[in-house]
């Protein structure tokens, strides 16, 4: 191809420009960009100075790393629009002038062309016996199994993105989280229907499937029915067609999750256990589902299925190592384990979820900045608050829940945990009610 037009590099060089200014606000040199994103700092150099266009995957991934929300991605999606356009014009042309010259050939070399036909058909009736064709058709079959537009890298670098997204799960507001799913499903959708190989395929349906059951679960915590709904039903349908049981798993998991938040206590029990007979053996999905199992149990009262849920993610956990991104939502950890049993105990009228709600909060916020915490630490807030109010510890009782409130990680499918707090707070008469239920009017209007 020719040398590009001038609106095009034009473009080109202000989305490099644009990098640099995302870049600089994060706070990163080149070299550690180009760490976190798995590309030399030469090419990363070239995109910046808007000379080289790096793929749609590498800027995917630069979008969600630097928190552009878009604003990187989108605009290299209309570049490469425009590239292809004009490539097209130029393709068109050069057919023209292709066209004409063949034109030219015939008419020069019509004579003889009876003598040359004949020969080809002998040369091909040479060629075409039982074995050959039996060699070729071996041989086509193969290459076109072989063939695909999705490369391996490509693949590569959508697991990395959905490992970083479901990293960003705890710190990142659920919206703004949502923007850049949105932005990957978008791109794995056109990459589905592109041609690929068995394995590849598989790789492709099973990331979808990721990235719809985190996408849904997102939904979920913005109390988007009908979206979470959709997505969750896609995940599972991804996870089928993958034969992926621990995305099965976790798509039980979630759907029990949501209808525990709407009050269906048995209905979450029982997705709970669907979830533990698809979840592989040792897997988070099996640990998750059991200490879900277990809450729904303390909603409704079963105390004894209650601790024997406990127990069983306490034995699964004893030996487990901890993981390397801890903060990653689909692998389980010991904090969660923790986490969690705060949660459960504190539902069951337990005491001894103080223990587990102080030290969830001292692993995982130990200077007390509360704009720094992640969701799980205003959730054992919540849990530390309840339990307080049972053993009439009420002023700490109540500045937890001052604490959780403001600290702005309380998503909206977990509001009716703070309210229930409210509530325990307004029944004992106590003078912080009107202060706690105007910073929860506060967090209910802003999300």
């Amino acid at each position: 191809m020719g040398r590009e037009s001038e609106t095009i590099t034009r473009t080109r060089r202000e989305l490099g420009k644009r990098l640099v200014t995302f870049r600089s606000a994060a706070g990163l040199t080149q070299t550690e960009l180009a760490a976190r994103v798995r590309c030399d700092r030469t090419t990363l150099t070239h995109m910046e100075n808007g000379r080289h266009g790096g793929s749609a995957d590498l800027w995917g991934m630069l979008d969600t790393v630097l928190a552009a929300d878009g604003m990187l991605i989108t605009p290299y999606m209309g570049l490469q629009a425009m590239i292809g356009a004009e490539q097209r014009q130029l393709q068109q042309a050069h057919a023209v002038e292709a066209q004409a010259r063949v034109t030219g050939l015939r008419q020069a070399h019509s004579e003889g062309a009876a003598e040359q036909l004949l020969v080809a058909t002998q040369c091909s009736e040479l060629a075409t016996n039982e074995f050959a064709d039996d060699e070729l058709a071996a041989v086509e079959l193969a290459r076109r199994i072989m063939a695909s537009d999705v490369s391996d890298e490509t693949l590569t670098r959508l697991e990395t993105a959905f490992d970083d997204l479901a990293m960003s799960y705890p710190k990142v507001l659920p919206s703004i989280l949502l923007g850049r799913l949105r932005h990957y499903l978008a791109y794995v959708a056109q990459l589905v229907d592109k041609k690929a190989t068995f394995s590849q395929k598989r790789r492709l349906l099973t990331v979808a499937g990721w990235l719809s059951l985190l996408a849904a679960t997102v939904h979920i915590d913005l109390k988007q029915r009908s979206a979470a709904t959709a997505r969750l039903k896609t995940a599972a349908e991804l996870a089928r067609e993958s034969e992926h049981d621990e995305i099965r798993a976790w798509c039980y998991e979630t759907e029990a999750w949501r209808v525990l938040t709407d009050g269906n206590y048995l209905r979450a029990m029982e997705l709970s256990q669907a979830a533990q007979r698809f979840a592989p053996r040792g897997s988070s999905a099996l640990i998750q589902s059991t200490m879900q199992e277990g809450r729904a149990s303390a909603r409704l009262g079963q105390l004894e299925a209650t601790y024997a849920a406990v127990s069983r993610v306490h034995g699964y956990v004893a030996n487990l190592s901890r993981p390397e991104c801890p903060e990653h939502h689909y692998r389980y950890d010991p904090d969660k384990a923790v986490a969690y049993t705060a949660t459960t105990l504190a539902w069951a009228g337990d005491p001894a979820a103080e223990t587990y709600a102080r030290e969830t909060i001292t692993r995982l916020a130990p200077t007390g900045d509360i704009t720094t915490w992640p969701r799980r630490v205003a959730s054992a807030k919540l849990d530390l608050a309840l339990t307080l109010l049972i053993t009439d510890q009420l002023d700490e009782a109540c500045h937890a829940t001052q604490q959780a409130l403001e600290s702005r990680r309380v998503v909206p499918s977990n509001h009716w945990r703070a309210a229930e707090v409210i509530a325990a707070v307004e029944r004992k008469q106590l003078p912080e009610a009107k202060d706690l239920k105007d910073a929860y009017q506060q967090l209910t209007s802003s999300t």
